[in-house]
């Protein structure tokens, strides 16, 4: 059995995102071969610039080299006029995140709400 997650983070709360954060790498720790995908919409977005605090664009980086999918919301993006190449690079815009939570719940990833 392949072990699927994606972790919803739609707050402008730097705490609440290092407890998604958190909990993206205690799932990878427990299931290493296990897939992951973070869904970034609403006022979110906006810790995932770049520039944003070094610690965040850290565990960012590191979840990315262990295979974390980042999906930025695009409705979002343009909701608080930021740029697609103001993001971290790991990011990846997708159309809408609620839709990306959708297809990956389709798809048999778990949704997980920190």
């Amino acid at each position: 059995m392949t072990y699927k997650a994606c972790f919803h983070v739609d707050l402008n709360d730097p705490n609440r995102l290092q407890l998604a954060l958190n909990n993206v790498a205690n799932f990878l720790n427990a299931k290493p071969e296990g897939k992951s995908v973070v869904v970034v919409n609403g006022p979110a977005v906006n810790l995932f610039r770049q520039g944003s605090a070094d610690e965040v664009a850290s565990r960012v980086r590191e979840l990315g080299e262990r295979g974390v999918g980042f999906q930025v919301c695009n409705n979002a993006l343009h909701a608080f006029s930021i740029k697609e190449e103001e993001l971290l690079p790991q990011c990846e815009v997708v159309a809408a995140g609620i839709v990306a939570l959708i297809d990956l719940q389709n798809n048999g990833f778990a949704y997980i709400k920190p």
